[in-house]
């Protein structure tokens, strides 16, 4: 597991700055695992959208009411299983699913949401991590993962949200929708796939 400093300033989250981290970071895999589904007919991603939708309307939306385990069961009708597909894009399409299912559970077990946190940062390094080796032959590690841009990239845009989050007092709902907006218009993924 690759670490980076962020992993321990997580620990003094707000739930709602956790979930939107969690969320923030399930918004750049989604083009995974859209790209996926196009690229395969595996599926029509919009049921994805449509559950991750769901968790940022529960954290703008006022007394909104989403049955979590039921989107849970949705959502794990829609993962590719690895061995049919012989295709590297299954690997950040399923990272994409796991990443959404943890913040689900997270969702239905609120304990479970600091711990969470962390396991999809370093779920969302680890794609990037993986593709890179993939193309390179080469391990990377916690030693020489400075030595990789795209992996410096992730931990970067990390930052950039964990920052604006942090800087916030209270919950703050327009925060939350710009963080949205802003991941959704740009359309491109933790890998570099731009939908």
């Amino acid at each position: 597991m690759l670490k980076n400093p962020i992993q321990l300033r997580l620990e003094k989250f707000e739930p709602w700055q956790y979930l939107t981290f969690m969320a923030s970071l399930c918004e750049r895999m989604y083009p995974n695992y859209a790209f996926f589904c196009r690229e395969t007919e595996f599926a029509d991603p919009q049921p994805y959208r449509l559950i991750l939708d769901s968790v940022w309307e529960i954290l703008t939306v006022k007394n909104a009411k989403i049955n979590f385990e039921n989107q849970l069961e949705k959502l794990e009708a829609m993962v590719p299983a690895a061995d049919d597909y012989d295709l590297y894009a299954v690997n950040p399409a399923i990272d994409a699913c796991v990443g959404l299912s943890d913040l689900l559970h997270a969702l239905l077990d609120r304990d479970l949401i600091p711990e969470t946190a962390l396991i999809i940062s370093s779920l969302s390094v680890e794609t990037v991590a993986n593709l890179e080796e993939a193309r390179e032959g080469e391990e990377i590690t916690n030693d020489n993962q400075k030595n990789n841009q795209a992996v410096c990239e992730e931990w970067d845009v990390q930052w950039a949200i964990y920052r604006a989050l942090k800087e916030t007092d209270g919950r703050d709902i327009e925060l939350i929708k710009s963080l949205r907006r802003e991941l959704r218009d740009d359309g491109v993924s933790n890998i570099g796939i731009t939908l």
